[in-house]
């Protein structure tokens, strides 16, 4: 036993998942010092054993027991690197909490980061689905992730191009199993223009009598947008947004526009594309709102699935895949989840 990690064996979850279901891991690993990590994955017991990076679990269903090792960084700090005349780069521990980096960046007078405020979870999950919200994204910022490469037995130093951020997508999502993420640097800018026109940020700025808002009105008017929308994960669990916005062919969003004008319509990452709202498109399918037992949908967003109390993983799985089918009957537009799911396959 060192002082740089705990291990537990058949240690319960059901605290380090949002959605408070219940699991078991055959090992829990939690590292207080990433450096130690080589040594940690060398102990005989575990030693060639599959492993699972949960941060807070925001983005994780289990449907089921993950195998092997569960690993969790409890590496929390940021630092200032550099400061320069227009952007300062930063560095965080896999272990910080998201939405604490966010306040934290703005407290020093850094933005770019404010429209990604109060997103669950921790800041080495955050380049794996490159979070996103209000029309920014993580990668946008990234300078440089850290990691342990599994397959080169080292710590590598990806940047921005090499983490191939994609919509809710990277070389680590792609990758899964050889990356683990031991901290993030950011090059935030000192000023930056800020995105205003997306989801009622506007109105919400307005509505708090900000006539000229700065990056830390916009931090406050997403959170309060978030929790009127979301609800908190503390006290009824879910993993945010549950299914992402399907990117589509324009002339596919044409023809589905054609007999419902109302369909929201985003810009796509692709020529040629743009997303559709899925929020939209399960709400049209009568989803908002729904309870089967303890696994629901929030009557206040259609995207977000929740635990009532007891629901398992398998119940909420199950639910996901009704919904993603009656969608894909009535629109013939395919939608897919947004969290990994353990134990189970989509």
């Amino acid at each position: 036993m060192t002082t740089a990690w705990t291990l537990h064996e058949n240690a319960p979850l059901r605290s380090l998942n949002t959605f408070h279901v219940d699991a078991t891991a055959p090992w829990l690993l939690q590292l207080d010092d990433p450096t130690a990590l080589p040594e940690a994955l060398a102990l005989p017991v575990l030693a060639g054993q599959p492993l699972l990076v949960l941060g807070s679990g925001s983005n994780v269903l289990l449907a089921g027991d993950p195998e092997g090792v569960v690993l969790s960084f409890n590496n929390r700090g940021i630092e200032i690197l550099e400061h320069h005349a227009d952007h300062a780069l930063v560095r965080a521990g896999a272990g910080t909490p998201w939405h604490g980096l966010v306040m934290w960046s703005l407290e020093q007078g850094l933005s770019g980061l404010e429209n990604l405020a109060l997103i669950p979870g921790t800041v080495g999950a955050a380049p794996i689905q490159n979070i996103g919200a209000y029309g920014a994204q993580v990668g946008e910022f990234v300078h440089v992730v850290e990691a342990w490469d599994r397959q080169a037995n080292a710590i590598v130093r990806l940047d921005a191009e090499q983490c191939a951020f994609g919509y809710r997508d990277s070389v680590f999502k792609r990758e899964p199993g050889r990356w683990l993420i031991m901290a993030v640097e950011l090059r935030l800018p000192l000023l930056h223009e800020l995105r205003l026109d997306y989801a009622g940020i506007r109105e919400e700025l307005a509505a708090m009598g900000v006539a000229h808002p700065e990056a830390r009105d916009v931090a406050e008017a997403v959170i309060a947008i978030r929790r009127r929308k979301l609800p908190d994960p503390d006290v009824l669990g879910n993993a945010g947004s549950f299914f992402k916005n399907p990117q589509l062919p324009l002339e596919q969003i044409e023809t589905l526009r054609h007999e419902w004008p109302a369909l929201p319509v985003f810009p796509g990452e692709r020529e040629g594309q743009g997303k559709v709202s899925a929020a939209w498109l399960i709400e049209q399918c009568g989803w908002k709102g729904a309870r089967e037992g303890d696994a629901g949908v929030s009557p206040h967003h259609a995207l977000v699935l929740v635990n009532h109390g007891q629901a398992t993983g398998a119940q909420l799985l199950a639910l996901a895949r009704r919904i993603a089918d009656s969608v894909r009957e009535r629109f013939a537009v395919v939608i897919e989840p947004e969290p990994l799911l353990i134990g189970a396959q989509w």
